[in-house]
């Protein structure tokens, strides 16, 4: 199976961004930041060579991989995976709107 490119919506980059500001004004280090950032990118590069690891989401044609407390809502085409968002699950659900 050939890898996919990963491509990023820009909601998605703002979503990483706000993720790893919030920790870092929290805890002010760049530590846990550091750890989470490396993280969520680890899941998402496998999805590079797995495309299907996530469950189907109740959006049509988007996919959800759990990595630890956030979901990665992202899009498979033939050539790309597309991230959609990422949301903090720890969050009131009634908030998280999944454009298509």
């Amino acid at each position: 199976m050939a890898k996919r490119k990963i491509v990023w919506s820009s909601r998605a980059k703002s979503d990483l961004s706000n993720i790893l500001d919030f920790f870092y004004i929290s805890n002010g280090s760049k530590t846990y930041c550091k750890k989470l950032n490396s993280k969520l990118r680890k899941a998402i590069r496998l999805l590079s060579k797995h495309p299907l690891l996530g469950i189907l989401s109740d959006v049509e044609n988007i996919r959800t991989l759990l990595e630890g407390n956030y979901a990665i809502f992202y899009q498979v085409t033939e050539e790309t995976i597309r991230i959609i968002t990422i949301w903090d699950c720890r969050q009131n659900p009634d908030n998280l709107t999944i454009p298509k």
